[in-house]
């Protein structure tokens, strides 16, 4: 059950982790693709548990911004993602189309659909259990496999405000294990909504928000609850946050003769500066649970770079898209 539960997660796309929240909020939401001001390339670099051998890592680039002066824009992302003795590498491309309600592309009131396609190929490693008891589930060798996925979703932006809902996986996912009912079914869907309080043109703003997400095949659900806050510099902006992520459903563990369950809990600082038309920002997760592989925790780093940018921006405190 332990082993098939890892591959079932290695199985899932592109992970969800907390790196949307590193002006990167297209990794999860295709209709983000080209709804800023800017043409944006962003990279993370994920680490898991350093010190130990195969922890999990994953590495992401993606780039997206409009078409011209048209209301599309386009993107695509590339990621790898590696747990142990299970591995995948992806790419996607998006399209999306932005529809326009204002009088002016000052004032922002935006409606947004994207659609993401991808291939994604999956990598098993038995070779490391040819001198385990005989199973004739397990091949002994390399096993690889690749599918294709689609992502739809659709974002509404009203100055301060914003929220998005996407559908992941919609199609069904063979994998290397097409017997396994929920290695087939990846489908995962995210809702994310927030505002951003303070004055346009003031040096602080301040942005809560949250993101809830539901598996489909395991009915497993989760919500991220989000703060941040922004300071205007003369080089560009400062900012810092932290995200709790909480799960809605527990696991039992023994403990000292009784049984004891725990869910899932993450707390996420992060920090970045925009100096620029670059961006840095570094984000920590921590696992609160009383049961864990070890205490250590996930460090991610991401770098970006903004270009193409149009002449006018928005009038909102509105950083996602300005």
């Amino acid at each position: 059950m332990i082993f098939f539960t890892q591959f079932a997660n290695s199985q899932e796309g592109l992970p969800v982790y907390t790196d949307y929240l590193t002006d990167n909020y297209y990794l999860i939401h295709p209709s983000m693709a080209g709804a800023a001001n800017c043409a944006k390339i962003r990279m993370t670099g994920r680490q898991q548990w350093f010190g130990h051998e195969d922890a999990p890592k994953l590495l992401t680039i993606s780039a997206n911004g409009r078409i011209g002066d048209s209301q599309s824009g386009i993107g695509a992302i590339f990621y790898s993602d590696k747990n142990g003795y299970h591995s995948q590498n992806g790419a996607y491309v998006t399209y999306a189309h932005h529809i326009m309600f204002s009088r002016s592309e000052l004032d922002l009131n935006m409606l947004s659909f994207g659609l993401s396609v991808g291939a994604i190929q999956y990598k098993l490693d038995e070779t490391a259990f040819v001198n385990e008891p005989f199973d004739p589930i397990i091949a002994g060798i390399e096993q690889s496999s690749t599918n294709f996925n689609m992502d739809f979703g659709f974002s509404y932006h009203l100055y301060n405000f914003y929220a998005h809902a996407t559908v992941k996986n919609i199609l069904k996912n063979e994998g290397i294990n097409n017997d396994r009912q929920f290695t087939s079914n990846l489908r995962r869907y995210l809702v994310s909504a927030g505002t951003v309080f303070g004055k346009y043109g003031s040096e602080w703003s301040y942005e809560p928000s949250l993101m809830y997400q539901y598996k489909d095949a395991t009915k497993e659900s989760s919500i991220d609850v989000n703060a941040k806050v922004y300071k205007e510099m003369e080089f560009g902006k400062l900012w810092a946050g932290l995200s709790y992520r909480r799960s809605f459903d527990g696991a039992e563990y023994y403990e000292n003769g009784s049984v004891s369950s725990q869910k899932l809990q993450y707390f996420s600082p992060l920090v970045g500066v925009n100096y620029n038309n670059f961006m840095f920002a570094y984000t920590y997760a921590y696992q609160a649970n009383s049961v864990v592989f070890n205490n250590s925790g996930f460090h991610q780093i991401t770098l970006g770079y903004n270009f193409n940018c149009r002449k006018e921006r928005y009038h909102c405190n509105c950083p996602a898209v300005n």
